[in-house]
């Protein structure tokens, strides 16, 4: 069993960002503690760093100069990287003798092996990119919430056809991140090797709501692309209506002038 990686400290400062879309990591895997995922490699003086391939970063035991140091460095594996990265902090309180819970932003557990940390850092790392993406979606319910407004009191929207594509392409990303890559609702591979770490887990996952805050977000998600995917039939039936008004006016207009030049040359 691998040693505790923080022996003599009874508290750890533990900090997560949600950097970009992608983490390129195949250039830090020879430095790797654990063989299974996620990432764990050691930061700064005394610090560690477990990182994901969605993205996501946690850090234990950084300096905010290791910090910028440290992420600074990772800056060429990032794809799609984010302006201002979205963060959350906990603490680590170190005591065999407490029950593991999380209160008041401490996250009590028993010790500091990298197994657990591990643990630890998958719960915050999906929390961190769970409150990227609530963002997100808040800020589509703000553009999307005008327009059933306006359907309702006019019967009409005045958005574009590619306004509402981007939206639905959105809605589409965002799913795709949060279940495929992320996959919120899954346990970490760490579980299959330490199944004694279950309870942990879970009981951070139940603190952290990430299962009902999965399900919520996907529900607005759903609620975003139906009324958009909406919109976007309503906009396509005007215009096909338009057309045919425009057919029907052309026959009008060739009926006319045919009779036109019946009595004309008559």
């Amino acid at each position: 069993m691998l040693k505790e990686l923080f022996p003599n400290k009874s508290t750890v400062k533990v900090r997560a960002l949600f950097l970009g879309r992608r983490l390129d990591l195949k250039g830090l895997e020879s430095s790797r503690l654990l063989p299974a995922l996620p990432l764990l490699i050691s930061a700064g003086e005394q610090g560690c760093a477990v990182l994901f391939r969605y993205g996501a970063v946690v850090l234990f035991n950084l300096a905010p100069v290791e910090e910028l140091s440290f992420l600074n460095h990772l800056k060429p594996l990032l794809r799609d990287a984010f302006e201002a990265p979205d963060t959350e902090t906990a603490e680590l309180l170190i005591d065999p003798a407490k029950d593991e819970r999380v209160e008041n932003n401490v996250i009590s557990i028993k010790e500091t092996r990298p197994e657990r940390l591990q643990v630890v850092a998958d719960i915050l790392a999906k929390s961190v990119v769970l409150d990227h993406y609530e963002q997100r979606v808040a800020e589509g319910f703000d553009r999307i919430e005008p327009l059933a407004d306006r359907l309702q009191r006019k019967g009409r929207t005045e958005y574009r056809d590619i306004e509402l594509l981007r939206h639905i392409g959105g809605t589409l990303l965002i799913q795709h991140t949060t279940v495929g890559r992320v996959e919120v609702g899954e346990k970490p591979e760490t579980l299959w090797e330490r199944p004694d770490l279950e309870r942990l887990y879970v009981r951070l996952e139940d603190e952290y709501e990430l299962r009902e805050r999965h399900v919520a977000l996907e529900r607005k998600l759903e609620l975003i692309s139906r009324t958009a995917e909406t919109l976007l039939n309503l906009l396509q039936h005007r215009r096909s209506l338009r057309v045919e008004w425009y057919i029907v006016i052309l026959i009008m207009v060739d009926i006319v002038l045919n009779i036109f030049d019946k009595f004309l040359f008559s």
